[in-house]
């Protein structure tokens, strides 16, 4: 395999050297990079997982306008959590954000500013640690994610598959011998910044790169081409058959188990497997929910990290309400319930 290690450190020092300039001069004015506030990085970063920038400004600003200190995200019920997370996915991350604010207040209530005291904390991986240490307390640890290898691996022409343990290890060791003093912290924004504006996985602005010179996928015009990636696994498929049951304006919901995927979380009642339209009707009986009429037909598909969910949603209006659900308002649902997008999609999808 070829140029298989990260690159020697003369190429990183060059990276440095172009990259901090650059990005005093196109830096994006992100709301979470107005101050160094160890709360405000967290925050912004645990959204930021898995979540495109422009999606998590508006949740960003709800949430901290919500919980403006840990003591309020440390105290907060489930049910407000869950509703300024609604639409995010990824629901742990914010249990995890409320578990780390509950230990921060047990121990002091001051965020800590060590590397291994903050990747002790619930929900904080080495990208996340690093992230905050070094943004927040100038310490030169690296937040190494996918858009940092692929800069790496454009950089130095690296055809090694960035998900093995041992590069990201590498790219890490690498990146931390450079890491600028009194700069650590923009050094790690300005790597975020060039994987989120140029260097991006499909079409990169080489042109517009501060790297470009010394890039050795520039060079080759293979850039499209890395990272290279192991191959992938096929996601698990799962049949569901949801129930969106109505009664007076209101909507059955129910409460999912505690463990698990989307534990804790309300849903639409639902079974597994695909039902036809007079087998669901037969279900929604046996529910307790005494269907009148089925209203529509509605077919989703929702995708999370492992697992494909094809979904077929029937919207039964019943003649009174069953003592298994809770019956929400649609101010409710708006303002009150959390409800997983996996499940909103049916109740978006049946006022069309």
């Amino acid at each position: 395999m070829a140029n298989d290690k990260p690159a020697d450190t003369a190429v990183y020092e060059k990276l440095v050297q172009a990259l901090l300039p650059w990005y005093r001069k196109n830096a994006r004015p992100l709301p979470w990079r107005r101050d160094r506030e160890p709360y405000h990085v967290w925050l912004s970063e645990i959204m930021l997982q898995q979540t495109r920038v422009e999606a998590v400004r508006g949740y960003y600003e709800r949430f901290l306008t919500a919980l403006p200190t840990i003591r309020d995200l440390a105290e907060a019920p489930e049910t407000q959590l869950f509703k300024l997370w609604e639409g995010l996915g990824y629901y742990s991350r914010v249990r995890n954000l409320q578990k780390a604010a509950k230990k921060i207040m047990e121990t002091g209530g001051k965020f800590p500013n060590t590397y291994d005291e903050i990747r002790a904390l619930p929900g904080i991986g080495p990208y996340t640690a690093g992230a905050v240490s070094s943004i927040c307390f100038e310490r030169p640890r690296a937040a190494v994610d996918g858009n940092v290898l692929r800069i790496t691996a454009r950089l130095t022409g690296s055809e090694a598959p960035i998900d093995l343990p041992e590069v990201k290890r590498g790219v890490t060791e690498a990146l931390e011998r450079v890491y600028p003093a009194g700069h650590c912290g923009e050094f790690t924004q300005a790597l975020m910044e060039l994987g989120q504006a140029v260097c991006t996985p499909k079409s990169p602005k080489c042109e517009a790169c501060p790297c470009a010179a010394f890039c050795r996928a520039n060079a080759a015009g293979n850039a499209e081409k890395l990272p290279v990636r192991l191959p992938k696994r096929e996601k698990r498929l799962e049949q569901k058959t949801v129930f969106l049951l109505t009664c007076a304006g209101k909507t059955a919901i129910e409460k999912r188990h505690g463990k698990g995927l989307l534990a804790g979380m309300w849903q639409l009642p639902n079974v597994p497997g695909h039902l036809n339209a007079n087998e669901a009707l037969q279900a929604a009986e046996k529910l307790g929910a005494k269907p009148v009429a089925l209203e529509k037909e509605l077919h989703k598909t929702h995708i999370f990290t492992h697992i494909r969910w094809e979904m077929v949603g029937y919207a039964i209006e019943c003649r009174e309400e069953s003592g298994a659900f809770v019956w929400a308002t649609p101010q409710q649902l708006a303002q009150e319930y959390a409800l997983p997008t996996a499940f909103r999609i049916f109740l978006d999808a049946a006022q069309d």
